[in-house]
Parts: C-alpha cells; structure tokens; sequence
C-alpha cells in the first residue's frame, strides 16, 4: 500500500507543537482502518526517520496517529519539512 494512502495530512494544534518540542513526536491525521504497523511504516518510508512508538485515538476529525520518533530524529526537522513552522 502506498505510504500517502494511510497518512493523510499532519494534524497541528498548540498541544501537537508543544509534543514537538517536549516528546520529539508528531501528530497525523490518518485512514480509519490503517493501524500502527502501518503508520509505523509509513512515516519511516515518507520521511526516512526510525519511528520508536506509534499511539492512535479516535475523535471527531478521524484518527489521529501519536508518533514519537527515534532518539537520533528530530521531530522539528520534519515538522520544518512539512511546513508545520
């Protein structure tokens, strides 16, 4: 399955900023039925990042995927990349 089919966009809010900074972790809003192996996946092809553990909830805006990265990773870079700054 195509990574940019079960990721589909980042999900941005003051508490996502504050994970960047605090969690080195990312939030994405994702496909209902992808579950975390493949977000795992999925964020390590996009983004070439090691992923260290992937949590997801359901609200009201669809699934929204916790991914904290790898020590060696910096959630910032991404988010730069992405233009979340």
């Amino acid at each position: 399955m195509d990574p940019y089919d079960i990721i589909e966009h980042p999900y941005v809010t003051e508490k996502t900023l504050m994970l960047i900074e605090k969690n080195n972790a990312l939030q994405f809003v994702v496909k209902m039925d992808a579950n975390k192996k493949m977000i795992k996946e999925a964020v390590e092809r996009i983004f070439e990042v090691k992923v260290e553990k992937v949590t997801t909830r359901i609200t009201k805006k669809g699934k929204i995927a916790t991914v904290k990265l790898a020590p060696e990773y910096k959630a910032e870079d991404i988010g730069m990349r992405i233009g979340i700054f």
